[in-house]
């Protein structure tokens, strides 16, 4: 009996059966079939409602579990000091990754050097741009009208609501206590549906390449290698530089011997691409090697895969820029400060939703009016971007529950500083 391929290494073969039909298209002169029945019929159709499916749910999945993950992160047990403490480091290092992602990305320019007609032509379908001052961003957070806010998709008004419902969930305590569990079977039933729209994603990804490179030809490929490399150089600055620094200035440890002794972590992180299943690994490196005691290195761990997404913020600044570079779209100040507002608020209660990397790009792209159809080209090369991403997940975890066990004197040095220290462990 074959092995059935799974979902990633599906939308994998789809990129590169998408991207050859595509160029081969390119070749074939202009025709009915070709134009009308093929490029502007069956692919187009296809793409959009795969778009259209997938933006459907933006809106429900982000009201719903950042509502609940603010409700989480507003209970007494979390909101003691250390809870304090670990919420600040986490949005902290996830602002930095943003910024990092859109600094990477407009330095590098990887979506640039297409021909600008062409660009157009794929492009037709997006939402004109309109300009908008921060102070017209900032008064325009608080929505006159709720109902209005969600049918027209402000997604920083979604998420005004979202915070406000969070902030509210915990103080009705009793009075309402089916509300919490309605909210929480509702976040399931989102992500059911989210789990067979991705059953779909190769078709959609497919027909929307094959669309993209039908109209811009095989010169698409160049920007697509320089966004992967852009990616990888943005997570070696958070890893390396931002964590780095964290680490020496704030916990006044020792990083090179953090990274000798995490990076057997961050090898299981690369090659599974889960945050899940790095965890049991991750708390027994900074219990046994670290020396982190096992209350806070629980503790911190577990809400770090609950709110804390470094790789996946890096990934939604770099990809919004690259899109609308894609598109020659030039993104103002005031978006970009939006980008950075909305993904760093959608950190907190997306992590455990299937595809949360291309969830929340679509999400972002939606609050700064960019075209959707530019998620094909990440979403095919997304598995490749997942390992890094995932890689840089676990390590601002880890990083945070070091610097934060320094502060409550909850880390012993003798055993971080040790080289052999738990090698026993890591053997068995």
């Amino acid at each position: 009996m074959k092995k059935k391929l799974s979902l990633p290494t599906r939308i994998l073969i789809a990129l590169v059966l998408g991207v050859a039909v595509g160029i081969l298209l390119d070749f074939v002169p202009p025709s009915f079939f070709r134009d009308r029945l093929l490029v502007d019929g069956l692919f187009l159709a296809a793409g959009k409602i795969f778009i259209n499916a997938f933006r459907m749910m933006v809106v429900p999945i982000v009201f719903v579990s950042l509502t609940l993950g603010i409700a989480a992160m507003n209970s007494p047990q979390s909101l003691g000091r250390i809870g304090a403490k670990t919420i600040g480091f986490y949005l902290g290092t996830t602002v930095f990754a943003i910024v990092i992602g859109l600094a990477v990305a407009v330095i590098f320019s990887p979506g640039t050097g297409l021909d600008p007609a062409r660009v157009g032509a794929a492009a037709e379908a997006a939402a004109p741009q309109m300009e908008q001052s921060m102070l017209d961003t900032l008064i325009d957070v608080v929505p006159q009208n709720p109902i209005r806010a969600f049918a027209g998709d402000s997604m920083l008004q979604i998420i005004f609501l979202a915070l406000v419902s969070g902030l509210a969930l915990p103080m009705l305590g009793e009075k309402a206590p089916r509300l919490r569990e309605i909210l929480n079977e509702l976040n399931l039933f989102n992500i059911r549906i989210i789990e067979m729209i991705m059953h779909f994603a190769p078709y959609g990804v497919f027909c929307l390449l094959a669309r993209t490179f039908a109209t811009l030809g095989a010169t698409a490929l160049l920007p697509l290698v320089k966004f992967l490399i852009c990616i990888a150089f943005g997570m070696a600055l958070q890893l390396f530089v931002v964590y780095g620094g964290m680490l020496k200035v704030l916990g006044r440890l020792n990083v090179r011997a953090f990274f000798r002794k995490f990076a057997p972590v961050m090898m299981v992180a690369f090659s599974t691409s889960s945050s899940n299943a790095t965890l049991p690994t991750n708390i027994e490196t900074l219990v046994k090697r670290m020396g982190v005691s096992e209350r806070l290195a629980t503790l911190l761990l577990s809400l770090g895969a609950t709110i804390n997404m470094d790789g996946t913020a890096i990934m939604q600044g770099c990809g919004a820029v690259f899109i609308a570079q894609l598109y020659g779209i030039e993104l103002s100040v005031a978006q970009m400060a939006t980008i950075v507002v909305t993904a760093t608020l959608a950190s907190i209660g997306t992590a455990g939703v299937p595809g949360v990397g291309v969830l929340m790009l679509a999400m972002v792209l939606q609050s700064v009016n960019l075209p959707m159809e530019g998620i094909a080209v990440i979403m095919g090369v997304d598995r490749l971007v997942d390992m890094m991403r995932t890689t840089v997940n676990i390590s601002g975890d880890a990083v945070c529950a070091c610097v934060i066990a320094v502060s409550e004197r909850e880390l012993d040095p003798a055993v971080y500083n040790n080289p052999a220290a738990g090698e026993e462990s890591l053997q068995s």
